[in-house]
């Protein structure tokens, strides 16, 4: 399936709405991306996002902080940290509401 910016975008509100906890949009779309096959690493998805990668870094904290990701392997020279879902972002991400009617 042929992944679009508006879908993306779409998932990563729908990810906003139904998290159990206020989700910022960067940690909601490192989910969204996760779940596509986007990005599966920090680095990966600073690059792809052209964001720096403190940021992805303190996106994948922040989820795995609310269980929602676990990390993997980190690169002690560059940070690059992996990450995979967790029950509850595997959850999260596969039953979103359905996004309001306009």
């Amino acid at each position: 399936m042929e992944q679009t910016a508006e879908s993306y975008l779409a998932l990563v509100a729908a990810v906003q709405a139904a998290a159990p906890q206020p989700l910022s949009a960067l940690a909601a779309g490192l989910l969204a991306a996760l779940h596509l096959g986007i990005a599966g690493d920090s680095r990966a998805f600073a690059q792809q996002f052209d964001i720096p990668h403190a940021l992805a870094l303190r996106a994948v904290s922040e989820l795995a902080a609310l269980d929602l990701v676990e990390t993997g392997t980190r690169d002690p020279r560059t940070q690059r940290t992996s990450y995979a879902l967790t029950r509850a972002g595997r959850d999260l991400l596969e039953s979103p509401p359905a996004p309001a009617a306009p």
